[in-house]
């Protein structure tokens, strides 16, 4: 990229921070209207930013479209954005989700308190920069923004289920954070940089009586990673925040989860790749028994689930750990097919947290969170108006039982959305991954993979049938076009990714092989001249 797309690198990052500083000199509370068209007119504008990243890195050589070096500071001092196809990927998965999160939120949880808009765009910040930073420092700096926007929007809208799961969750993940800095400060210790491209060209040549603590620095950074990425036995805080917080939040939560996965599968190809020496797949076969570990507890997990949002919670470990135990695979088949279930997944699994406060409104299952938010912020009238204003979708009960299904198929895997596609990858990466020990394991992932999708099956059947069947003398809920259009466009995107799987798949592909050989991405990062060190040893 040249000239004002060099600069458009760092759009991600900018523009949710403007937008979300201007919220805030300008006043949430009398302000909310205007607050919410700048969210809303910020989101879009990100999504446009994350197509044209995705074009451009996929249309590099090597898939590197761009690094950005703030103060334009030599490598590997700078501090550095780096563009290439997964990164591109995952900030354009966040925006599409993101979009949708926010247009329903403007139907009524946006004027659940008066910092709904600001810390959603800090939110948004925060993950863009996680996927963007080609350095561990800012990634913590980044990490901390995400979090600490997500503690505003998981308490979002009071209440004691949503209190309490929220205190549990931000106690994990400061527990996590200090784990963070360990591994870091034990990685910086050995290697002297702490530089993605720069520590992987150090990797090989560090002392072997100093490769023991860089690997634990890299095991501990490793578990607060994991903690994020919901892999058992570390997921036990993540199903009661889900399943607690609002609509919109959970949605976007879905991609959080992501967070910590595309962090491993950055770390851990990068710098314990084939060309790590002795450090070699370091850790990878942990990532698969875990990930494999994941899926079974939230699979047995979502059959004793008894209401769509702790159903929809498992649903997000079955899809982290799905991605864990890909990745642990060590194979750029699998790992391709991991990238393609990864967007798959997220995009359903968005839609399905949307989709159940609709579904779930008959019966007003969070009627006393709202009247303790009403009490706090004195909107009542408001947020009863809010719900009655607007044209009512005819046959409603017919589009959210069509929108039910569309989730079902994507979260279980059956055909003909691009749940099934995903699934049916993954396995024939499975079956035909080369064998460095993954023979076994691949055996073990498809059949883990089948009763899983069998679970699901069972388990979004039963439920389907309590909301939409054996109730007949239930209400049928008032909802708004602004409601259920973001649910229908993030199950579009599905429909879009079995029409273009080929194309998609083909990226997909390139994707995994320029991770499983990183070397364009350091000579992206260090300069075309970058060469590993020949030196036994690893600081400054």
């Amino acid at each position: 990229m040249t000239g004002f797309g060099d600069h458009l690198m760092i759009a991600p990052v900018v523009l949710p921070l403007l937008a979300g500083a201007i919220m805030l000199a300008i006043g949430g509370e009398r302000r909310r209207d205007v607050n919410a068209t700048l969210g809303t007119v910020t989101t879009f504008a990100l999504l446009a930013v994350a197509i044209v990243l995705v074009r451009d890195a996929d249309a590099s050589p090597g898939g590197v479209a761009g690094v950005y070096r703030l103060g334009n500071w030599p490598p590997p001092f700078a501090i550095v954005l780096v563009v290439d196809r997964l990164a591109a990927l995952m900030v354009l998965l966040t925006s599409l989700l993101a979009t949708a999160a926010v247009v329903f939120s403007l139907a009524r949880w946006h004027r659940v308190g008066v910092l709904f808009h600001p810390l959603f765009q800090f939110l948004l910040m925060g993950v863009n920069g996680a996927f963007l930073t080609g350095d561990l420092f800012n990634l913590f700096v980044f990490f901390e923004v995400l979090l600490a926007a997500s503690y505003g929007l998981a308490l979002h809208g009071a209440g004691g289920a949503r209190v309490t799961a929220g205190l549990h969750y931000i106690v994990i993940n400061l527990a996590a954070s200090l784990l963070f800095l360990i591994g870091v400060s034990l990685i910086y210790g050995v290697a002297g940089t702490l530089n993605m491209a720069d520590l992987a060209a150090r990797i090989p040549a560090i002392r072997d009586e100093d490769r023991a603590l860089l690997e634990a620095g890299a095991g501990i950074l490793g578990v607060a990673f994991l903690v994020k990425a919901g892999m058992w036995p570390l997921c036990f805080w993540l199903p009661a925040t889900y399943a607690a917080a609002p609509s919109p939040v959970a949605s976007m939560f879905a991609i959080l989860t992501k967070v910590g996965a595309y962090i491993i599968l950055r770390l851990w190809l990068l710098l314990f790749g084939d060309d790590a020496a002795t450090s070699a797949h370091f850790g990878g076969e942990w990532l698969l028994l875990g990930g494999l570990a994941t899926i079974v507890y939230g699979t047995i997990a979502s059959l004793a689930s008894q209401d769509m949002a702790r159903l929809a919670a498992f649903s997000v470990l079955v899809s982290s750990g799905t991605v864990l135990a890909a990745v642990g695979m060590g194979q750029a088949g699998t790992t391709a097919a991991a990238l393609f279930y990864l967007v798959s997944s997220t995009l359903g699994l968005g839609a399905f947290f949307l989709l159940i406060e609709l579904v779930e409104r008959s019966r007003e299952p969070g009627a006393d969170v709202l009247a303790v938010t009403r009490e706090l912020y004195g909107e009542e009238n408001e947020l009863a108006d809010s719900a009655e204003v607007g044209i009512a979708i005819p046959a409603t009960m017919g589009m959210l039982g069509l929108a039910f299904i569309g989730c079902a198929l994507i979260i279980s895997g059956l055909p003909p959305l691009s749940g099934f596609i995903a699934k049916f990858a993954l396995l024939a990466a499975a079956i035909n991954s080369e064998p460095r020990g993954a023979s076994s394991a691949g055996f073990a992932l498809l059949l883990v993979l089948i009763l899983s999708g069998l679970a699901a099956v069972v388990a979004m059947t039963r439920a389907g049938i309590r909301s939409f069947w054996a109730s007949p003398d239930r209400t049928v809920p008032r909802v708004r076009l602004i409601e259920m259009a973001p649910v229908l466009v993030l199950l579009l995107y599905c429909a879009l990714l079995t029409i273009q799987a080929g194309p998609i798949m083909r990226y997909m592909q390139a994707t995994a092989r320029s991770l499983h050989a990183p070397h364009d991405y350091i000579r992206g990062v260090l300069g075309p001249t970058a060469e590993r060190p020949d030196r036994r040893t690893g600081g400054t």
